[in-house]
């Protein structure tokens, strides 16, 4: 059921009975991801988020639902990454207090076959999530690249993006990564003073 082309993510499945844990990594795996991990132990959950950064955390609900819902705060609190919980059937409850800790999504289907189509899909929209994600963090740093240039060439819009442009060009960088190092390194200067470009407007004295 792997899709040609789609984001590959690197995933850590945690939590749950040992023959529902090797269910879920078996299904993540033919879907094309990476499981960088399977773990029940909160501390080790923590460890292993805090150093490999998952792009997602799926969390088995097994027979304690506290101790899932405590991994997926610790998940969320240590990597910053969504969850998406697996229930063996619905339970309202369990999904309100665990949406309010932080789940992306949650999937209640104990069948192998239906379980493999609809984290297909919620892994396929995470990925679109956090494509668009990353191209509004994009889009901004290049106009904050633009508002550099703009001020300290004197120059408009187009002007700012066409040196954007040319500079990538040049140094057959990306666009962004080029907009990127020009907003890093207008933290590192220091301020232009007005009163020099006031005392330069000045007529010399006669």
């Amino acid at each position: 059921m792997e899709h040609a082309g789609k984001e590959r993510l690197r995933i850590l499945v945690c939590d749950g009975r040992q023959e529902r844990l090797d269910e879920v990594v078996s299904v993540v795996t033919q879907l094309g991801h990476e499981v960088i991990g399977r773990y029940t132990d909160l501390v080790r959950v923590g460890e292993v988020t805090k150093i490999e950064r998952p792009d997602v955390a799926i969390v088995i609900v097994g027979e304690s639902s506290q101790h899932s819902l405590q991994l997926i705060e610790k998940i969320v609190n240590e990597a910053a990454c969504p969850v998406i919980a697996v229930l063996d059937m619905e339970d309202s409850k369990f999904v309100n207090e665990a949406a309010a800790r932080g789940i992306f999504a949650y999937i209640a289907d104990g069948d192998a076959e239906r379980l493999e189509s609809a984290m297909d899909i919620v892994l396929r929209r995470f990925a679109e999530y956090h494509s668009l994600e990353g191209a509004f963090v994009r889009r901004a740093t290049l106009e904050r690249a633009k508002g550099v240039l703009m001020e300290r060439h004197s120059i408009d819009q187009q002007e700012a993006f066409e040196m954007l442009r040319d500079e990538s060009r040049r140094h057959n960088r990306k666009i962004v990564e080029v907009a990127d190092s020009v907003v890093t390194s207008h933290r590192l200067l220091p301020q232009v003073r007005s009163d020099v470009g006031e005392q330069a407007r000045r007529p010399a004295p006669e």
